[in-house]
């Protein structure tokens, strides 16, 4: 019934297919929702089945994806790296990773992606690294035009490790909207978001600004002006008439897969103290683009950030469950990789948790083992293994898409 083409007029005609069947299997009449079939029967059907299977069927917080931990980060200079060697040579090898573009990235399938940002309202605060000056390494005429502009800059730590693919967080902002606007059927993706506070890292360094509440204001409307309200999921869209965002998350409040394809939304992953100047005196979020980190019981509870998927297993299934987001590690400081240790991967993709974040989404050929994290497929998106366990595990909602090795 269902051997689908690509066209629209072949994908409506599997829309009144599924819709059809859901009504005439399902336990009241004229409720599709109550579809009682499973994944890969409607797979049996067709692609195209599938595809209005899955979108009618699944939540946002139904799939699982793979990103990557600081996203915009690229190889340190080996000068820095000498340094760094004979002073700390741990943290050396904890920052000797690196990432391609965004662009390639989310090409490779990454559906959630991490920056760091560090508040510049008057432009010029690291424009003059210490670690690259004393490195003697030049900055580029157009690095330094974009440290010049007044704006939050995006790097991992000042004065050491400082250089990105994309200078400006807006910058950073506007590749995702531009890649996701090419690609409107995407899997939703998350950007997480670290609000950098640190002291200067070097004598001679800068220290980070504070995040006040204008920080927070400024970093929402930059969000806004990039990505239009339907190109976003935020806090008011999933809270709907429901007291708070807690409340909906445990009742099933996510949006539909089919409504979150081409849509992004946004994390503040920080602790207790700077969520609460960026909630302020709201109840939940009300009004806010970004979901936080906090915990379950928050009335602004909806995502948790839960890094360690072998310590914090139990409670990552259990919040996953009850109807949370949750963002896990597969690995951390190139420990995992350069041990080609794969424990802490295989138990992230089997928690539960919806978005596994890595510093290998490709090999890396220096460390002559081959660790890296993908979804089986290289899918971009698959039916969540914990929460559609008896409905679709193991089905990509989103495809392998194209994919450039080393």
């Amino acid at each position: 019934m269902c051997r689908l083409g690509d066209g629209k007029q072949e994908m409506w005609k599997a829309g009144l297919a599924l819709v059809a069947c859901c009504i005439l299997s399902g336990p009241v009449w004229g409720q599709p929702s109550s579809c009682d079939l499973t994944a890969p029967e409607i797979e049996d059907a067709g692609p195209g089945c599938l595809r209005v299977w899955v979108d009618h069927n699944l939540r946002l917080n139904d799939i699982v994806a793979v990103g990557t931990h600081n996203s915009y980060k690229v190889e340190l200079p080996e000068q820095i790296l000498a340094m760094l060697r004979a002073s700390a040579p741990e943290s050396a090898e904890e920052l000797d990773y690196r990432h391609r573009p965004l662009m390639e990235q989310l090409d490779a399938g990454a559906r959630q992606l991490e920056i760091d940002v560090y508040n510049d309202p008057q432009g010029g605060r690291f424009i003059a690294p210490a670690g690259l000056r004393a490195a003697g390494i030049p900055v580029d005429a157009a690095r330094l035009a974009a440290l010049a502009e007044p704006g939050f800059k995006v790097m991992h730590v000042q004065d050491i490790d400082v250089l990105s693919s994309c200078v400006s967080w807006r910058v950073c902002l506007g590749i995702v909207r531009s890649w996701s606007l090419a690609r409107p059927d995407h899997a939703p993706i998350l950007i997480m978001v670290n609000a950098k506070t640190d002291r200067a890292a070097l004598p001679g360094g800068v220290d980070a600004l504070p995040f006040d509440t204008a920080a927070f204001d400024a970093l929402d409307q930059d969000v806004r002006d990039v990505f239009p309200p339907e190109a976003l999921i935020t806090p008011d869209d999933v809270q709907g008439s429901y007291p708070t965002l807690r409340e909906a998350v445990l009742n099933n409040g996510w949006p539909s897969l089919g409504t979150a394809r081409g849509r992004v939304m946004f994390a503040l992953d920080e602790a207790a103290a700077k969520v609460a100047i960026y909630r302020g005196n709201r109840r939940s979020l009300e009004g806010r683009v970004f979901f936080v980190n906090t915990d379950e019981a928050s009335p602004a509870a909806a995502y948790l950030t839960l890094n360690d998927p072998i310590l914090e297993g139990d409670r990552i299934r259990k919040a996953v469950a009850a109807g949370f987001i949750v963002r896990t590690r597969a690995d951390a400081g190139t420990h995992e990789a350069r041990a080609g240790d794969f424990r802490r991967r295989d138990a992230a993709l089997a928690s539960g948790a919806q978005f596994i974040s890595t510093d290998y989404l490709w090999l890396d050929p220096r460390l002559h083992n081959d660790y890296r994290v993908r979804l089986p497929g290289n899918a971009a998106a698959l039916c969540n293994p914990l929460r559609t366990a008896s409905r679709c595990a193991g089905v990509a909602v989103e495809p392998a898409a194209g994919d450039k090795q080393y």
